[in-house]
């Protein structure tokens, strides 16, 4: 398979899982990065995918705006700029093969936490812990993010407890996430990957995004999303194992 095939190959399903976890399937969009970087370098990966990203950002921020919790933003964002900022410099500093080693580090255990969790573990901070604590998580989220576009396990670690009920939870999932990816720009401007070639790679991808993203709004109102979880996270852990067998060889 030629590299534009395979590239093609990887990145339709990537986004779609991208969509169906902007839908409603939360957390199936962390496999996405991984999976892309199986064919391109992990930063390009990743600034490739960030447009697909904003693009459906603005149809789960529609579904749900009505559906959100200020406190958990307020408290949160202020941090995933820190984070942002912190992947940036890591990405700008350290070889490309530490770029792919941390990937798939942040994948295998992205995919090992979400196993447990399904599994009946708990990882959770206090349900009344200071908004303090959220920012920290905050750091943690925009940070992997940034590197891996994988923010989920420490947003969720913070929010989750607070109580919040299923749309307001997705909500605001949906409008910290979109925010978050609004502000990587910058760092993705300044690393030079926003060239000709990724964004018209981007573009190529933006009609399956809309569709699969909407298609996600659909199924996560009619079916149990549980069935296809385990199978999800457990490529996660072998697809991050992968990545970082190639960073070390």
């Amino acid at each position: 398979m030629n590299e534009t095939a395979l590239f093609f190959a990887l990145a339709v399903p990537a986004v779609i899982l991208l969509g169906l976890s902007k839908g409603g399937f939360v957390g199936m969009g962390a496999l996405s990065l991984p999976i892309l970087a199986l064919a391109v370098s992990p930063v390009r990966a990743a600034a490739i995918l960030l447009p697909v990203l904003i693009v459906q950002d603005v149809v789960g921020v529609w579904v749900f705006r009505r559906s959100w919790d200020g406190h958990v933003l307020g408290w949160m964002l202020p941090g995933s700029v820190a984070g942002i900022a912190l992947g940036w410099w890591y990405a700008a500093s350290v070889p490309e093969a530490a770029v792919l080693g941390l990937v798939g580090a942040i994948s295998m255990v992205f995919g090992l936490y979400r196993l447990w969790i399904a599994r009946g573990g708990k990882v959770a901070a206090p349900a009344r812990s200071p908004g303090w604590v959220g920012t920290l998580f905050g750091v943690a989220s925009g940070f992997t993010s940034q590197i891996a576009h994988a923010g989920q396990p420490p947003f969720q670690i913070w929010a989750l407890p607070r109580g919040l009920d299923r749309d307001t939870l997705v909500g605001t999932t949906a409008i910290f996430f979109a925010a978050t990816n609004w502000l990587k720009v910058p760092a993705y401007w300044q690393l030079g990957q926003f060239t000709q070639a990724n964004l018209t790679a981007a573009a190529s991808l933006i009609r399956v995004a809309i569709v699969s993203t909407l298609a996600g709004v659909w199924l996560v109102r009619r079916v149990s999303p549980a069935r296809f979880y385990t199978a999800i996270y457990v490529l996660m852990v072998l697809v991050g194992a992968k990545l970082v067998w190639d960073a070390l060889i």
